[in-house]
């Protein structure tokens, strides 16, 4: 599974949150980050980073990876907006509600054949 995660503004808290993520041992373990980078537009000296790239496999917990964003985003001195991507599906986290880690989780097992785990009611 593929997942594209983007932060704005962009590539200084892009690369403050690849290195948070590589933190987290669960995360490590069981996917691979990398950070994606846009080829340089005319008048530009340089190719710029603006997409960090998950990839997983069995093992991955998508609750945790969100919760690992979400803690990172509210450790941040400016507000930054930060959005997933899976496949076709797109949200972004911007005050870290219930409802919005609700649905980045959503949209992150949406690629497992949906909610894997039982929720209690």
């Amino acid at each position: 599974m593929r997942v594209e995660v983007r932060v704005e503004p962009a590539e200084d808290e892009l690369r403050s949150l690849l290195t948070w993520l590589r933190r987290d041992p669960d995360i490590r373990r069981t996917a691979t980050l990398e950070m994606r980078e846009q080829p340089p537009r005319e008048g530009e000296m340089g190719a710029v980073a603006d997409v960090l790239q998950l990839v997983t496999e069995n093992g991955w917990n998508a609750a945790n990876f969100t919760l690992a964003l979400a803690a990172w985003k509210q450790t941040r001195p400016r507000a930054s907006r930060i959005t997933v991507r899976h496949d076709d599906l797109v949200d972004s986290l911007t005050d870290c509600s219930d409802e919005q880690i609700e649905r980045i989780i959503q949209i992150l097992q949406e690629g497992r054949g949906g909610n894997q785990r039982s929720s209690a009611s």
